[in-house]
């Protein structure tokens, strides 16, 4: 498939954007549900650079889907997008020293299956 290099790089994007919002949030904290905390993790959200990296790969990854659609059936391109679960399993493994269990790798493989058969459809 011709179109298929786009589609990963939209989920690339997109499994980008999860990372780095995830270590924006890491850098800031826990923090509780509070009215008191709407402003002063608001800001703290809206200059971190790593929430700003995140959200432009949103809108990049966006971008690169709509002109993946405008080529692509989206029962085939839509499917595709669950590769972005893997690359985020394996990536927050590696960067955030997240458990990678049996269960979870089992479910890597389905995934995988699942999109192969998609791609000869």
């Amino acid at each position: 498939m011709t179109y298929l290099p786009l589609i990963l790089l939209g989920v690339l994007l997109n499994a980008a954007a999860q990372l780095l919002l995830k270590e924006g949030m890491r850098r800031i904290g826990h923090f509780a549900f509070a009215w008191t905390n709407v402003i002063p993790i608001g800001m703290q959200v809206a200059v971190s650079p790593f929430i700003l990296a995140g959200l432009f790969s949103y809108v990049v990854s966006v971008m690169v889907w709509i002109l993946v659609l405008s080529r692509v059936q989206v029962s085939f391109a839509y499917p595709m997008l669950s590769i972005g679960y893997i690359v985020n399993a394996v990536a927050a493994y590696y960067l955030f020293d997240e458990s990678l269990s049996l269960t979870r790798i089992a479910g890597i493989v389905v995934i995988v299956g699942g999109v192969y058969l998609i791609t000869r459809s």
